[in-house]
């Protein structure tokens, strides 16, 4: 009898210890697909970070990204303004092919929605069994629409929804997912409950949450974007002490500076938060982490030869020269990129779509214009596809970037031919030597490129029609 019990004592624990190693293989199964962060600043210069030659404004947990992952050199925004390049971002298509090619905004809150035939990234990580966050600015559809966050793939959305919106760091209200959230804080005294702070505590939180599952985490707060409110905290007080330029001064556009750069210094305080956040929960290891910006600089030359956020590069936000479309792109993945690396492969945001469904091994959808850099992340050079050119377009001017040669094309109208400007990257990185009337071949083909890529889009045309008038006679 005492053998038997304990034979079946001695069965019991097998089974115990069988269940108890199945579900321990479960969960590593489980967690071995990598989390996918993808942080996104809004209006930030190329030159802005202290790893891409940024003197003034400190972004040390940035830096140290940079420093233990891959820094690309040729990266390009989805377009030169928000709401574009968030569309490329999301759907993987330039401008020539994407249902949003212009900030157009409705009469009530929010802007024109992409549809739901467009397929986002977000939804291909639901595919794979993600959970799904955005939280900050979204700007591609109006609450309840079809293009609204939840209705793209998100499970959970915190912020603003339209752009217009966005532009209040003290706002009375924010949106959680289609609902409204009022901020009882900032009517009863105004001021006192800084967006930026709801906005990246909801994303903490959001990781907490979902530490137990692989998640896609799409972290697009407003800042540094205009205007350039501020708590009146050390972070405002060091930068004016750091810049010799206090509050109470004349000039109120030369506080400007001080204020830009504690926006700029916050991004970087809630990305080492993210990190923190991730280590004490024992996730970076297993986390893709990916920092860029929406589009180039807002500060004009005039107003940036302190900060140099743009640096020396032609054009600002709103153009398609190199100072509208380049932004900075940096990687950090444990054990699969290597730390300190750089890259000068030629990308863009219609990337990061392709790039996802290859880590997480879901089809990617047809017709897109991206092309995975995941080699490149890797370390694998020789296994990256190139594109043959990359493409933008809106305000009726192009840009066109192929190999080291790009093209600015401008489109007065309709019946007249559009002017056209060419630049030796490579040799010309700053765009000052328009090389156009010295390369008529080159000229002609690039116009071809720009026809080819183009599908016309009654929403957003590229070419204002010239309209002529009757004849009375």
């Amino acid at each position: 009898m005492k053998v038997c019990n304990l034979v079946t004592v001695f069965a019991g624990l097998l089974i115990v210890l069988f269940c108890n190693n199945a579900k321990g293989q479960k969960t590593e199964k489980k967690n071995n697909k990598p989390n996918v962060i993808y942080i996104l600043a809004d209006d930030m210069g190329y030159f802005e970070l202290g790893c891409y030659g940024g003197k003034v404004i400190e972004t040390p947990n940035i830096d140290r990204l940079a420093k233990g992952g891959i820094k690309f050199s040729n990266h390009y925004s989805g377009s030169n303004i928000c709401a574009p390049s968030r569309g490329s971002l999301m759907t993987g298509k330039h401008t020539g092919h994407a249902w949003i090619r212009d900030n157009k905004p409705l009469p009530f809150e929010g802007n024109v929605p992409i549809p739901t035939s467009e397929v986002t990234v977000a939804e291909l990580f639901k595919e794979a069994g993600y959970k799904t966050g955005a939280f900050g600015k979204w700007g591609l559809g109006y609450p309840g629409s079809e293009g609204s966050p939840n209705k793209q793939g998100f499970d959970q959305f915190y912020g603003y929804n339209c752009q217009r919106h966005a532009h209040d760091y003290f706002t009375h209200y924010m949106r959680s997912n289609d609902d409204s959230v009022t901020i009882f804080q900032n009517i009863k005294t105004p001021f006192s409950v800084y967006s930026a702070n709801t906005i990246k505590d909801e994303a903490l939180n959001f990781i907490d949450k979902n530490k137990n599952n692989p998640f896609f985490l799409y972290f697009a707060p407003t800042l540094p974007h205009a205007p350039y409110h501020q708590s009146d905290d050390s972070v405002l007080a060091y930068y004016a002490k750091k810049t010799g330029i206090k509050a109470g001064v004349a000039n109120a556009e030369e506080f400007s500076v001080p204020k830009y750069a504690a926006l700029t210094s916050r991004l970087d305080t809630e990305v080492g938060e993210i990190i923190a956040t991730l280590k004490k929960l024992n996730l970076l290891d297993n986390t893709l982490i990916i920092f860029s910006s929406d589009n180039g600089t807002a500060l004009n030359p005039e107003e940036d030869n302190y900060l140099h956020t743009g640096g020396q590069l032609h054009g600002r936000k709103s153009e398609v020269y190199e100072g509208g479309i380049k932004t900075p792109l940096i990687a950090y993945w444990k054990d699969k990129i290597k730390p300190g690396s750089t890259s000068t492969h030629i990308s863009a945001f219609w990337d990061f779509l392709p790039t996802c469904a290859e880590i997480i091994n879901v089809k990617k959808p047809e017709k897109i214009d991206g092309i995975s850099f995941l080699p490149t992340l890797l370390g694998k050079p020789k296994d990256q596809v190139e594109h043959e050119y990359l493409y933008w377009e809106r305000d009726q001017s192009v840009g066109i970037r192929k190999g080291d040669m790009k093209a600015v094309i401008k489109y007065e109208s309709d019946v007249q031919p559009p002017s056209v400007q060419i630049y030796n990257l490579s040799k010309d990185p700053f765009e000052k030597n328009d090389l156009a009337s010295t390369m008529p071949q080159l000229k002609d083909d690039f116009i071809k490129m720009a026809k080819s890529a183009h599908i016309e889009s009654e929403l957003f045309p590229l070419i204002k029609k010239n309209k002529k008038t009757k004849s009375k006679g």
